[in-house]
């Protein structure tokens, strides 16, 4: 057996952690903050610890300009965050309303002694969420389905740069949770269950945001959130407590966080949440000792909305908001997102001069926050830049948003009838549109879609068209018929009849279902199980004898087990975003080869949500609906000449698996290939398999290439339970597309 310590570990940060701090002495920037530092008073470093939403700041939709002021002047508030507040709701507006605020805004800050520049944070979580006419693109769990590194990364440029054009320069994305429990409302916002590709899609869109460097106006911080194991709460329910094993901890939740560091994420959001009963903000082996100590995170720590607040209102780990201040800074905590009241900055003061917060925690809090402004060029012009504005609402950012909905479409079913696959659907088809998706365009994007919830279709820019309205495009208005209710407004017993009587003009029913959008606890469910009226819809529709096809457009896997065979096609649509009814239309009327896999295991019942990589044990339950990384095409491929490079493996040696795939139909696709290792016996008990690769390829008809993955350390090892890596001998098995080869481990 063989392990890595964690003493070796705090050998090696006490090295490099030393040179880091010797590198810092000669970087410029450092010298600047020490100069800084030294001119600063108690109540101004406090001051940039705070981080106010702009919503307290209006008064009967309007800006109160005085209050701002007050803030930003006054006490030097550090940070600001949210959109413009009307009819109490905080929501887009157009990049030239955004460029006078944040002008705004740092005229003021530049009224201050040390004309320090404000912060400004955003959740622009699939696009630029709150600037009207701005790019929204599929969900993290769509382009997770989509299997393609460089089309997140483009999401993310596209982002950053209309991000950036509004003047804002901190966006609090991506989503690192690994998304376990399907209950959980945020589902949506991660790249789904299994830990590999959370990684590698994480990093691109680390590197997305940040590319270019953060003083260039085409990039902004990213966020690195929410650390850590926020998206497996036992319940289901947002924000509410999850149970895991250091082990498990370190295998599946805490390596994303790991790569997002490597790969330069600025900064980091905490947990809402507690973990083994331990609030993560309270949380201070999480946030210094490994977070900051042996990740080596060198930005800035954020809190999540108002949890300082909650340690004390909700957590019941503080008597007070005081106590809460307190116990968050010490943990590790730069900035609090207060985000209503100056409770955090008076009592933080107060805590300080008390003795109760050392001033070198305040320091290095301080040093942080201004490190991420000055690398975004903040000190030398805090105002909106005319290179980024100019590049706000490029014709590529929707070109890239359709090429990513395109690619996420995975299809689950389609039945033969008549000789030939249902879908895709002749040009020339008679096609009946029913469900309350059809009409509707916040089910196309779901959460942080130009307001908090999504919900607001007035605010969708006019080229954003719903299915009804694509599928129209496509085959002609006297070619569609519509049944649909008002969104997602209940499906009442006439709509059934309608949708009957209707089905007579049509060659087949195309079944629009799924969720309403939805964000945060807003989004909790008791049941994962598809509403009653939309199955009850799904029934009537099969009865009318007419083939039907299942549109989903969800954030999470709805239970739909009964009217699977009901549906002779089912396609997945996620959250595609702004372009998604044109890629569904574009999907079921052929013009687009689905190529998607699904990122998560779709549970066939609501008591067993066992993902693809639950141990050994429970590989006899495992029967979801349909399994991790299933996904059909138009055309048809042939795996073939499975190869290792060798059948005994050291723990230093590279393993090549070489995999022939050849087109084997009619039309030229994409298909995305998933590569699992399994570990037959191990001290800890194994998991079923976890993934290690995948890869995507675009073949031509006939046409064949062989893939090669190359296998290396970490690839062979676990976490055992004391939270270590191990590496220990035994049979191990390489998969591929159902095919397994074994290969023995030996590490004397």
């Amino acid at each position: 057996m063989r392990s890595f310590t964690p003493l070796l570990t705090v050998l090696l940060l006490l090295f490099f952690g030393g040179c880091v701090r010797e590198n810092e002495q000669e970087d410029p920037i450092e010298k600047k903050i020490d100069a800084l530092l030294d001119e600063m008073t108690l109540e101004e470093k406090v001051g940039q610890m705070t981080q106010i939403q702009l919503g307290i700041f209006y008064k009967d939709d309007m800006l109160d300009h005085q209050m701002l002021k007050e803030y930003v002047v006054d006490y030097g508030i550090g940070s600001i965050l949210n959109a413009p507040n009307f009819h109490g709701m905080a929501q887009a507006v157009t990049v030239d309303e955004w460029n006078k605020l944040i002008t705004q805004i740092q005229r003021y800050a530049m009224e201050t002694r040390l004309k320090i520049p404000v912060l400004y944070g955003i959740d622009a979580i699939h696009g630029a969420t709150y600037v009207r006419g701005a790019t929204l693109f599929p969900h993290n769990i769509a382009l997770a389905a989509a299997r393609n590194r460089s089309l997140v990364k483009r999401c993310a440029r596209a982002t950053a740069h209309e991000v950036r054009a509004t003047g804002i320069r901190w966006n609090f994305d991506p989503v690192l949770g690994v998304g376990k429990q399907p209950l959980w409302p945020r589902f949506e916002e991660t790249f789904g269950e299994a830990t590999y590709l959370v990684n590698q899609l994480g990093k691109k869109a680390v590197q997305g945001y940040e590319a270019e460097g953060l003083d260039r106006p085409g990039s902004v911080a990213a966020c690195a959130k929410h650390y850590v194991g926020y998206s497996v709460p036992v319940s289901g329910k947002d924000r509410t407590p999850a149970v895991i094993p250091e082990h498990t901890l370190r295998e599946v939740f805490l390596p994303p966080f790991r790569v997002a560091v490597k790969n330069g994420a600025s900064t980091v959001m905490i947990n809402s949440a507690s973990i083994n009963g331990i609030p993560v903000h309270a949380d201070k082996r999480l946030i210094t000792d490994i977070l900051k100590g042996e990740l080596g995170f060198q930005g800035l720590v954020v809190s999540d909305w108002e949890d300082i607040i909650n340690l004390w209102k909700q957590h019941h780990v503080a008597h007070d908001n005081k106590e809460a201040v307190m116990m968050a800074v010490n943990a590790g905590i730069d900035m609090s997102m207060v985000p209503s009241d100056l409770s955090f900055y008076n009592d933080l003061i107060a805590l300080v001069k008390e003795g109760k917060v050392k001033m070198s925690r305040i320091d290095d809090a301080v040093r942080r926050i201004l490190r991420v402004k000055y690398r975004l060029r903040l000190f030398e012009d805090p105002f909106p830049e005319p290179e980024a504005v100019a590049s706000f609402g490029r014709r590529v950012y929707q070109n890239v948003a359709l090429e990513a909905a395109r690619e996420c479409m995975t299809l689950l079913k389609n039945d033969t009838l008549k000789g030939r696959p249902l879908l895709p659907l002749s040009l020339q088809s008679r096609v009946l549109l029913a469900g309350p998706a059809v009409n509707s365009r916040s089910a196309l994007h779901g959460s942080w879609s130009y307001t908090w919830q999504g919900q607001v279709d007035s605010l969708y820019p006019k080229r954003v068209l719903t299915i009804r309205q694509a599928m129209e495009k496509m085959l002609g208005r006297d070619h569609v018929i519509t049944v649909a209710p008002s969104r997602f407004a209940t499906i009442t017993p006439m709509m059934i009849r309608e949708m009957k009587q209707k089905a007579a003009a049509a060659d087949v029913i195309v079944l629009c279902l799924g969720e309403d959008s939805y964000a945060e606890s807003v989004g909790n469910i008791d049941d994962l199980t598809l509403p009653y009226d939309q199955r009850m819809l799904a029934e009537a529709a099969a009865n009318t004898g007419k083939p039907v096809v299942l549109v989903l457009t969800e954030g999470r896997p709805r239970i739909i087990s009964d009217i699977v065979p009901l549906s002779d096609a089912i396609l997945m649509a996620y959250r595609p975003g702004n372009r998604g009814a044109e890629a569904i239309a574009e999907t079921l009327l052929g013009k687009n080869v689905p190529s998607g896999r699904l990122p998560f295991s779709y549970p066939r019942y609501t008591g067993n949500l066992i993902p693809y990589d639950a141990v050994v044990r429970e590989e006899k339950y495992y029967d979801p609906q349909w399994p991790f990384g299933y996904g059909l095409s138009y055309t048809t491929f042939r795996f073939s000449d499975f190869s290792l490079s060798r059948d005994t493996v050291t723990v230093n040696d590279t393993l090549e698996v070489q995999v022939t795939v050849t087109n084997t139909g009619k039309r030229e696709a994409k298909v995305a290939v998933d590569l699992f290792v399994k570990d037959y016996t191990a001290s800890i008990t194994p998991p079923m398999k976890r993934l290690r690769r995948f890869k995507k390829v675009q073949l031509k008809p006939g046409q064949t290439i062989t893939m090669t993955f190359n296998l290396k350390k970490m690839d062979f090892s676990f976490v055992g339970n004391d939270g270590n890596r191990h590496w220990e001998p035994g049979r191990m098995a390489v998969i591929v597309e159902g095919m397994q080869k074994e290969f023995y481990l030996k590490t004397d």
